[in-house]
């Protein structure tokens, strides 16, 4: 596979290909290029977890029933994954400067109506905008630093972009917890206008557009449709899997046609003069370890977090905001760590980086299996820190790995693998750990309660219960006595520490696992295809 020359798109004629300058003044100047898209990624990123803080006080004011509040978020977790490759391309098309732009408006106009809306019908509809819209940036933003930076300063800018990223999602239900207990529900959206505003006004000044000598001039809309709808019911099915049941005919089913779809597929890229995914792509042993990497790291990160904040809360009786408080470490240390890995990176390449990212993720699991009730904040935080200190590396180098081995006419499409990726990974995550949870729930609740001598209960009176202590919450009504209360609130919270130490001991296997795909890992073949776009 041939390195690509980076040019910049001066006219509308597909066949120019002149050679760009060295960057001067405002456009086009690296480090500005990373703050520019920083900006625009930072509100994508903190929606993935800012909205949760605010979903009970939606709720509430709206009247929302559980299911459209599951809707909320998965709406917008649903357009997200589905468009991510397919806006990738239409980055290597249009150009990424122009898709980047077009993401922020539509992000942050959806955001607004958001917060404008009366009616819950109305929250998801925008809610899924807002997914397809942060589709755009989140692949453009990596196609545009590839573009911009040289070689050797690439995984530095990387590092910091994951920073962002991690930071961004980590501080979420910090920030949603500040804004919907002072102000109101609605100001965790509007608070992405002015932003998005800053980052378009940014845009328009800083961000240079660069195009491959060899970038697509047509669309595969058959391999879009296809790819679209395979990914919905791989999606759908690990959302919906919980609530149906694992064994259930609709969540096989699902499943199955996710499995056919994604094979109809891979078959069609290879009769299409210019297919979404050229599936050449992949023969690179480097970027198929850096995408597998991408979907074992996020099922550990994603899905034992999604625990940790119950465990904080339900738990440990914490608020939002104070939860947010005790995983300052996990979000510190990845804001320290992402440059400093990008720098590890840059000289020693990603494998070793990778390995001992994933490994120090790994036990970090094995250490947060070990949680009890009354765990210390002090040993908290040694996990949460170390946990931060292994991703960091692995955010960073597997990013790298995937778009740098990708030619850069695809470093769009690559952009969007990468995130596709996380997205499949987090979904797949918080459905095989919660899964697990309910299964140890199930399974200890009854002879817990019967062992605490608690009045025992009916069938249908365990199912309620069950689905209580699965998110950690003690099934107590407001007329039981207080000291049989506090018995409930004992069984509840040993069975699902219980529970959550077996999810968190299974996610530090697949940690080991990803430690072992790392080890396939090397530096991007095609990463100097845009060295030449701009200079430091």
């Amino acid at each position: 596979m041939t390195s690509q020359t980076t040019v910049e798109k001066a006219s509308r004629e597909p066949q120019d290909t002149a050679v760009p300058a060295p960057a001067k003044g405002l456009r086009g100047h690296p480090w500005l290029t990373l703050f520019s898209v920083a900006i625009g990624v930072m509100m994508v990123a903190l929606d993935g977890t800012i909205v949760a803080i605010a979903n009970p006080a939606i709720q509430q004011d709206l009247g929302a029933s559980l299911a459209d509040v599951q809707w909320i978020t998965n709406g917008y977790m649903l357009a997200l994954a589905v468009s991510l490759i397919t806006a990738g391309k239409l980055g290597d098309r249009f150009g990424h400067r122009q898709t980047f732009l077009i993401g922020v408006v539509g992000f942050a106009a959806a955001s607004g109506a958001i917060g404008l809306s009366h009616s819950v019908a109305l929250v998801i509809v925008f809610r899924v905008l807002q997914g397809l819209f942060g589709a755009l940036l989140m692949p453009a933003a990596l196609g545009l630093l590839r573009a911009t930076f040289p070689a050797e300063k690439l995984n530095m800018a990387i590092g910091i972009w994951g920073m962002v990223i991690g930071a961004s999602t980590a501080g979420g239900p910090i920030l949603g917890g500040v804004l919907v207990e002072h102000v109101s529900w609605q100001s965790v959206f509007f608070i992405n206008v002015p932003v998005g505003v800053i980052a378009l006004v940014l845009g328009l000044v800083i961000l240079k557009d660069h195009r491959a000598e060899n970038a697509p001039r047509s669309f595969d809309i058959g391999g879009i449709v296809l790819l679209s709808q395979a990914m919905f019911c791989l999606i759908w099915a690990l959302i919906k899997g919980a609530e149906w049941g694992w064994g259930d005919y609709k969540t096989l089913g699902f499943l199955g046609a996710a499995v056919a779809l994604f094979v109809v597929f891979a078959f069609s890229q290879k009769n299409v003069r210019e297919p979404l995914v050229p599936l050449a792509m992949f023969r690179s042993v480097p970027l198929s370890a850096g995408a597998v990497l991408m979907v074992l790291m996020a099922f550990a990160f994603m899905g034992g977090l999604f625990f940790v904040t119950f465990y904080l809360q339900n738990v440990h009786g914490l608020s939002p905001v104070d939860s947010g408080l005790r995983l300052l470490p996990l979000t510190g240390m990845m804001i320290v760590a992402s440059p400093l890995a990008g720098a590890m990176i840059t000289k020693f390449g990603p494998r070793v980086p990778l390995v001992g990212g994933m490994v120090c993720t790994a036990v970090a699991m094995f250490g947060m299996s070990q949680l009890e009730i009354g765990t210390s904040t002090l040993t908290m935080s040694i996990w949460f820190g170390l946990l931060g200190l292994g991703l960091a590396p692995v955010m960073v180098g597997a990013t790298e790995v995937i778009v740098g081995n990708a030619p850069m006419e695809l470093s769009g499409v690559a952009g969007g693998l990468q995130q596709a990726a996380m997205q499949v990974g987090g979904s797949l995550g918080t459905a095989v750990l919660g899964a697990i949870m309910a299964s140890q729930v199930d399974s200890k609740l009854a002879g817990n309660w019967t062992a605490a001598q608690l009045p025992p209960l009916s069938p249908k009176q365990l199912d309620a219960a069950s689905s209580a202590v699965e998110v950690g919450v003690p099934p107590v009504d407001a007329n039981t006595p207080p000291e049989i209360a506090a018995k409930i609130a004992g069984v509840a919270h040993d069975t699902f520490v219980s529970g959550m130490s077996t999810a968190f001991m299974v996610a530090g296997i697949v940690a080991v696992v990803a430690a072992l795909v790392a080890t396939l890992t090397k530096r991007g073949a095609n990463a100097e295809a845009g060295a030449g776009a701009g200079h430091i």
